[in-house]
């Protein structure tokens, strides 16, 4: 028995996860007989079969199992000695590549942000928006390291942590009448600008209207909660938005912000992929955002 090949690791883990070579030949940017060989070889080193095929999919042997639970352990310890020997030789935190939507980029990333460079002023971040199926497809692609997104999200690949429960809220122009509890019959009666189609968002506000037995038929539709928000201050109609895009801001005289009833949420959560390996960078910046639902959490119980 020979010490493995670390990059023949790396590939059985992908093959496992994928489920099959060829996938993992796409995620890796390897030829299939390529991985082949890999996996052999290591079988080789190890003398042991460690991957099965059932059927159209490649499954671990009781000794792949075994080396799986060892090989996400020895990826850990490679990337922290990585980041050991970066820290003396570099400087360098790395760069960080996040996703998340326009709304809690808006409005929730920017003291977060802040804080990671002024802790790692060497980190380089990069910020992509989109809705919530680009950025969980960018994640398992490994074209975005982590996204910050809205639920439900799936992926068997993915590492998902809920952070923040966003509560929506009605916003209105200040001289538009309405009742003491905004349900989805009183909003029938209202002109309504409303979030474009395609998104976790607007399918969470038209799934909350569709349950008060209402079809939305939108004044328009826009992608921008500074555009909406700018149409209902000139009198054009309520919207429904997140309310993390209306309470970081001072309330302004010229709109009128209410929950509605029954209350509507959405929840955010951070996604990874589980075989990612974190340096220094995405270690701090995966804390931060996680550390969101502890911040939460004392609010509530601050209350």
């Amino acid at each position: 028995m020979k010490n493995p090949n670390l990059d023949y690791l790396q590939t059985f883990m992908v093959v496992i996860e994928r489920g099959s070579f060829s996938a993992a030949a796409e995620r890796l940017q390897l030829s299939q007989p390529a991985v082949s060989l890999q996996v052999r070889q290591l079988e080789r080193s190890l003398n042991a079969t460690l991957i099965e095929r059932v059927g159209r999919r490649a499954r671990p042997t009781a000794a792949g199992v075994a080396l799986l639970g060892h090989a996400r352990q020895i990826n850990g310890a490679v990337a922290s000695a990585m980041e050991a020997v970066a820290h003396h030789t570099t400087g360098t935190a790395g760069r960080v590549r996040l996703g998340t939507g326009a709304t809690a980029c808006i409005f929730l990333l920017p003291p977060i942000l802040k804080e990671l460079r002024a802790a790692l002023p060497s980190l380089e971040i990069t910020v992509t928006t989109g809705n919530t199926a680009e950025i969980a497809r960018a994640v398992e692609d490994n074209t975005i390291d982590i996204g910050l997104v809205t639920l439900p999200v799936s992926g068997r690949s993915f590492e998902v942590t809920p952070v923040l429960d966003d509560e929506f809220v009605l916003i209105a122009p200040r001289d538009m009448a309405l009742p003491a509890r905004i349900t989805p019959a009183v909003l029938s009666t209202r002109p309504m600008v409303l979030f474009e189609p395609g998104g976790n968002t607007r399918r969470t506000a038209d799934e909350w209207l569709a349950r008060g037995g209402v079809s939305p038929k939108p004044l328009m539709s826009l992608g921008s909660v500074e555009a909406i928000k700018e149409m209902v201050r000139a009198g054009l109609g309520c919207a429904i938005l997140p309310g993390m895009a209306v309470s970081a801001r001072p309330k302004q005289r010229d709109l009128v912000v209410r929950s509605l009833s029954p209350r509507l949420y959405r929840r955010l959560a951070v996604v990874i992929r589980r075989d990612k390996r974190l340096d220094l960078g995405l270690r701090k910046t995966l804390a931060a955002l996680k550390a969101i639902a502890t911040e939460q959490n004392g609010k509530k119980g601050g209350r």
